[in-house]
């Protein structure tokens, strides 16, 4: 079986090159796709073909993609968590260091130096006193969301000499794990804001982030307090923070999303979206996502999807049912009555549910036949049959 896969941005080779050419066509011209594999391409306004079995965003960030509508088709819908991590991290430790050094305001002044090299020299030791920072070591780093990128945050921060406060209250065991034993745990959000003197983001954008940098917020965070943004755009209400910035009450606001306001405060660091822009990053999404694509196409088998149940199950048998459908009572008995009446013997089955939906796998003994296949998909409540 060839499977086609349309690309609507550029992806890694290095994951696409995990699609053999004897079982996938991949290209950015393809009418009615498999699966499609993109970054940050804005699917809310595209018709959906029927064909589509699944979405794949070589990143973490889902939020160009209209995840309820994919549902409701039975498309499967994956990302790269964790891929891109390291890239963060680094970009959120460099942000620290601009940030306390003071190293953009620094760079503008240099950059603005005029005569000759003497007296460049000059300027630059009767100038430099303006520019004086401070240093890392002694000093505490909040980390808000304790996932992939605020583990490693968290982390490297603990290895640079600071204190850390972590707040996350939907904190996985496994992460929780891999957090430095001298990571403090904060009490709640407040607790976190009140003790810190730089505050890093890492969490999604949903009602109870949005603008969670406030006015009210500020006025509890320390003084010359460093925030740092480089999760989503709206955590931080803009228009509050340079009000901050212009009282003093916050000493440099850096972020990944530039905008009119931002770009006109001299003490906001605003950079181009650069989280997750390195090469080893987009490789390393790429390779997760088209294997994850890959996987799910040829096996059935659902890993990292933000909108279908985690599922796996070791092939047997010559047929396998991959099943997306409602999250309601006797659709597996349903299926087992339609198999048993033509014959077909099940081998061995695994189902899982999230939220509203659910998969089913199930290994035959034999091929089912074609009034099988079709009354099987016109089980109300089935989303996606797929014959493996």
């Amino acid at each position: 079986m060839t499977y086609s896969i349309k690309t609507l941005n550029n992806i890694s080779d290095k994951g696409l090159s995990l699609l053999p050419a004897s079982k996938y066509v991949v290209s950015d011209d393809i009418e009615n796709p498999d699966a499609i594999l993109l970054r940050s391409f804005k699917m809310h306004e595209m018709e959906i073909p029927l064909s589509l079995k699944a979405v794949g965003r070589a990143g973490a960030g889902v939020n160009n993609i209209p995840i309820d509508k994919m549902s409701e088709a039975g498309v499967a819908v994956f990302n790269a968590p964790g891929a891109n991590s390291n890239a963060v991290k680094e970009l959120v430790i460099a942000g620290m260091l601009m940030a306390c050094r003071n190293l953009v305001l620094a760079r503008n002044f240099a950059i603005g130096l005029e005569g000759t090299d003497a007296e460049i020299m000059k300027q630059v030791e009767a100038g430099k006193k303006n520019f004086g920072g401070f240093e890392l070591p002694g000093r505490t780093l909040g980390v808000v969301g304790l996932g992939a990128i605020g583990v490693l945050v968290a982390n490297a921060a603990i290895s640079l000499g600071m204190r850390v406060i972590g707040f996350d209250p939907l904190i996985s065991i496994d992460k929780a794990w891999e957090l430095d034993s001298h990571v403090e745990k904060a009490r709640d959000i407040n607790d976190l804001l009140q003790s810190s003197d730089f505050v890093t983001f890492h969490v999604p954008l949903v009602d109870a982030t949005k603008n969670l940098i406030n006015r009210d917020s500020l006025q509890m965070m320390k003084d010359n307090v460093i925030i740092l943004n480089f999760a989503r755009n709206g955590i931080v209400n803009d228009d509050d923070v340079c009000e901050a910035l212009d009282t003093g009450k916050v000493y440099s606001y850096v972020c990944d999303f530039p905008s009119n306001l931002l770009n006109k405060h001299e003490r906001v660091i605003a950079l181009p979206h650069l989280g997750a822009s390195t090469a080893e990053a987009e490789e390393n999404c790429a390779i997760m996502v088209a294997n994850e694509v890959r996987n799910y196409l040829e096996n059935g088998t659902i890993l990292n999807s933000v909108n279908m149940p985690a599922i796996d199950l070791p092939k047997m048998g010559e047929c396998r049912l991959a099943m997306i459908h409602k999250n309601v009572p006797d659709m597996v008995g349903q299926v087992s009555h339609i198999l048993g009446k033509s014959g077909a013997n099940i081998i061995h089955m695994v189902n899982n549910s999230r939220d509203d939906v659910a998969v089913t796998l199930m290994d035959l003994e034999s091929q089912i036949d074609q009034q099988s296949e079709a009354e099987l998909a016109a089980i109300d409540g089935m989303l996606r049959l797929r014959i493996l």
